[in-house]
């Protein structure tokens, strides 16, 4: 009898912790429009010694932004919530792509991406992030979503000032 009790509490959690999982899906997207070719673009974002001086909410506190490496950053989603994030360069296409991802596997993961297009003499730079996990389904991401339309708005700001 209590071996059968547990089998079948263990089945239960092992079901929720499944359906969680499967059902643990956000993203995140911003864009923006900056007046400035992808080159001007990528040459700022890609420089994470200055974002100290412009961007307010990434910075690099170890790590080199290359394929391949992991680079922590402070991410400072709002003025009190502060926190240490390692993330794992994925993929980098010059002027085009910076794809980053991290988090803890089957808890919360996250897949970054910084787009850039060229659109005539501008570029759309988008942010975008999906979220996997079972966490993600207790989790609101949409501070995330500000924070990330602060950093675009950072970011045209200072592309636009070096024209």
């Amino acid at each position: 009898m209590f071996n059968s009790k547990v089998i079948v509490i263990v089945s239960v959690i092992i079901i929720v912790l499944v359906v969680l999982y499967i059902t643990g899906k956000k993203s995140v997207h911003h864009e923006i429009m900056i007046n400035a070719i992808p080159d001007k673009v990528w040459s700022v974002l890609i420089n994470t010694e200055t974002y100290k001086e412009w961007n307010p909410i990434m910075l690099v506190l170890k790590g080199e932004v290359q394929e391949g490496n992991t680079v922590t950053y402070q991410f400072s989603q709002d003025e009190k919530n502060k926190s240490e994030i390692p993330s794992q360069v994925k993929k980098i296409i010059k002027n085009e792509l910076l794809h980053q991802g991290g988090g803890v596997p089957l808890i919360l993961t996250f897949n970054h991406m910084y787009i850039l297009e060229q659109e005539g003499d501008k570029t759309r730079v988008t942010i975008h992030e999906d979220y996997d996990g079972i966490w993600v389904n207790f989790w609101n991401p949409k501070p995330v979503q500000g924070a990330y339309a602060r950093l675009n708005e950072a970011l045209k700001k200072r592309v636009e000032s070096l024209n």
